[in-house]
C-alpha cells in the first residue's frame, strides 16, 4: 500500500521470523465481521482471531501477542490487543481468547493477561477504520521472548509493553490482514 506509514517493527532491531497462521484471518486479505469492533459506528462481533505459531527459537521462554493498526489516523497508530505472559509451552490461542474477563472470562492461558488497548479495555478490540479511509492493515504479531516475565502488570500502557518487548523479543512472526468498508 503505497503512501502508508512503515510498520512499527520496521524501527526495531532485526530479529529472526517464524510462522504465524490463523483459521480466521489471512495475510493481506479482508477480515470478516467477526474481527470488527462493536462500537465507534461499527457493528462487528469483536472476536479475536485464532492464532497458532511454530518455528520459533528453541530458547524461547515466553510469548506475547499484539495487534496494531499502523494506518489509524492518530499520528501514533492504534493498539487493538496486547497480551503478555503467555507461557513458552503455548503455541495457539483459540478464536475469542481475547474476550473481556468481565464478560464470562478470558480464554487466555494461565499467567497470561491483556494490557489496556486504545479503546480503553483489557481485551481484544476489533477493527474500526473511519468510513471512507482506504483499508487499514492489522498487524498481528507473536513475539518470542527471552524471558517468561517482563516484570509488568496489566495496568501498563501499550507503549510501555512495546518498550519491554523491544528489548526481549528474540524472534517475531507476523500476520497482516486488512479491513476497510
Amino acid at each position: 500500500m503505497t503512501g502508508r506509514a512503515p510498520l512499527p517493527y520496521d524501527f526495531h532491531p532485526e530479529v529472526p521470523s517464524f510462522t504465524v497462521e490463523s483459521d480466521d484471518v489471512t495475510d493481506g486479505e479482508q477480515m470478516s465481521n467477526a474481527q470488527v469492533y462493536d462500537g465507534f459506528g461499527m457493528s462487528g462481533d469483536n472476536i479475536s482471531p485464532h492464532l497458532s505459531w511454530h518455528g520459533f527459537p528453541a530458547e524461547t521462554k515466553g510469548f506475547a501477542v499484539t495487534a496494531y493498526d499502523p494506518d489509524a489516523p492518530t499520528g501514533s497508530g492504534f493498539w487493538h490487543w496486547v497480551v503478555l505472559g503467555i507461557p513458552a509451552s503455548v503455541t495457539e490461542l483459540a478464536a475469542g481468547a481475547g474476550g473481556a474477563a468481565g464478560a464470562g472470562g478470558s480464554g487466555l492461558p494461565n499467567g497470561a493477561f491483556s494490557v489496556r488497548n486504545d479503546y480503553g479495555s483489557k481485551d481484544f478490540g476489533g477493527a474500526a477504520p473511519p468510513q471512507g479511509d482506504p483499508p487499514h492493515r492489522y498487524v498481528f504479531a507473536v513475539h518470542a521472548l527471552d524471558t517468561d516475565d517482563l516484570g509488568v502488570d496489566s495496568d501498563i500502557s501499550p507503549a510501555v509493553a512495546g518498550f519491554n518487548l523491544r528489548f526481549h523479543t528474540i524472534a517475531r512472526g507476523l500476520l497482516i490482514p486488512v479491513y476497510g468498508h
